[in-house]
């Protein structure tokens, strides 16, 4: 079934108005939807609304409500991804799966072995944030990822209390030797640029005391570490507390 993402002035008792240009164009004229086909629906509110189409004009699609809640498809802790943005197809691989693995933000980070500048990487903030708003809509999240402005670790590690560093061949411990994340809690999980994280950075991790983490023997891309590190988190801590 379709899913959207609509406000909640569109709703009006049991039927929806759907005037959004993005949202209708997709549903009119990509999908072309008829009298009688079904949508599913959310609102800023997360509220899931499974709906029958009604009418479709020439400016929005009149939907009824057929059944009403709350949406279950979000973490119950607040999961964030500070990544060293990747080239090309990579940095896209990345932050779909983000999306779909439930992170509500993703944070570009500028570290010492960076693969892109600082200039391309603020062009691509939109690009990537459309990515997200896509990947969202497809996995039925409640709600929408932020991809945000590039940031410094050293200024964004000040401002989450828990912090999550995955680096290989220098950590030892796993996500099994730390505290579970707690219900609500907020944490970030910071992976590195391909050329790994310098003794700078490493230093730096020490110092603010994060959980320098390994994810096993095996060396993996840097695509690849963010999917397997973030899975791993949702399966070892979501739902849990």
């Amino acid at each position: 079934m379709p899913h959207f993402f609509i406000s909640s002035k569109e709703v009006n008792n049991n039927r929806i108005a759907i005037s959004d240009r993005e949202n209708y164009n997709h549903i009119a004229k990509s999908l072309r939807i008829r009298k009688g086909e079904k949508l599913l629906l959310i609102d800023e509110n997360k509220i899931q609304y499974e709906t029958v189409v009604e009418n479709v004009t020439s400016s929005e699609v009149i939907v009824r409500i057929e059944n009403s809640y709350k949406s279950f498809r979000s973490l119950d802790f607040g999961l964030y991804l500070a990544q060293s943005p990747l080239r090309s197809d990579a940095q896209s691989f990345v932050v779909e799966k983000a999306a779909e693995l439930g992170v509500k933000g993703i944070y570009p980070v500028r570290t010492d072995n960076c693969a892109l500048a600082d200039e391309v990487i603020k062009k691509k903030i939109d690009k990537w944030q459309k990515i997200m708003y896509q990947a969202s809509k497809q996995c039925e999240r409640a709600d929408i990822p932020t991809c945000f402005e590039p940031e410094t670790l050293e200024n964004l590690i000040g401002k989450f209390s828990r912090v999550i560093v995955f680096c290989e061949r220098i950590a030892s411990k796993t996500l099994h030797d730390i505290a579970p994340v707690k219900k609500g809690e907020d944490v970030l999980v910071i992976i590195g640029p391909e050329g790994g994280f310098s003794d700078r950075e490493f230093r730096l991790f020490e110092d603010k005391k994060c959980d320098m983490l390994t994810l096993g023997n095996l060396i993996l891309k840097a695509e690849t570490a963010v999917t397997v590190a973030l899975g791993n988190i949702i399966y070892e801590f979501s739902g849990k507390n």
